[in-house]
């Protein structure tokens, strides 16, 4: 019961959300808690907690083409392939919802990653608190724009990556590959991290 009492509390949140929603998304998320609460009026707790669980699914996928509008465009010279999001597993990123774009310029590669929903979180916020953890990890605090970052970069082999925090609530990352640091601080200062930070 304590399982199916969790998911019951996802539906207050999805009934609000679905309404925000595209009337396709909004369908297909309302079906599923209103099939959610003919199973758990029925005594039916396992299929109930299972068309709760496909809702929450619907909801994470809908946030995550959210976050895509906030990858930036590519910088001058730079190409990019399409965003991409997806509701992770716990194998995957941690967890959660991620949304990332991929940039390439010659051989030079960057990668910009936004997740929100992770078990990552935890662990990053405690390398903001305490410099020495991000140091132990090869990091440094550095601000980067109006940012707090952890900033790991490599001169020799020319990779690193950025790690910013925002709101507590989401984990943005660069990564790059044949880059300069400054390839990777551009991209990162051309996010709006204002906007993310309102974002619902």
């Amino acid at each position: 019961m304590f399982e199916l009492n969790s998911a019951l509390k996802a539906t207050g949140i999805a009934a609000a959300i679905f309404m925000l929603s595209g009337p396709g998304y909004a369908d297909d998320i309302e079906d599923s808690i209103n099939e959610a609460l003919e199973y758990y009026h029925d005594g039916e707790y396992k299929d109930a907690v299972e068309s709760l669980n496909y809702a929450t699914q619907l909801i994470q996928q809908k946030k995550g083409g959210e976050l895509e509008a906030f990858l930036p465009e590519p910088l001058d010279g730079w190409s990019a392939q399409p965003p991409s999001s997806q509701a992770a597993g716990g194998a995957m990123f941690g967890g959660g919802v991620t949304a990332e774009r991929t940039y390439s310029k010659n051989a030079s590669s960057v990668t910009v990653r936004i997740i929100t929903d992770s078990p990552m979180m935890q662990g990053m916020m405690m390398m903001f608190s305490n410099p020495m953890f991000a140091a132990s990890d090869g990091g440094k605090l550095e601000r980067v724009g109006r940012q707090k970052a952890i900033v790991k970069f490599d001169s020799d082999n020319r990779q690193g990556e950025i790690n910013i925090v925002v709101a507590k609530r989401f984990l943005v990352t660069i990564e790059g590959n044949d880059v300069s640091a400054e390839d990777l601080k551009a991209y990162a200062e051309a996010i709006d991290y204002k906007k993310l930070k309102d974002m619902p």
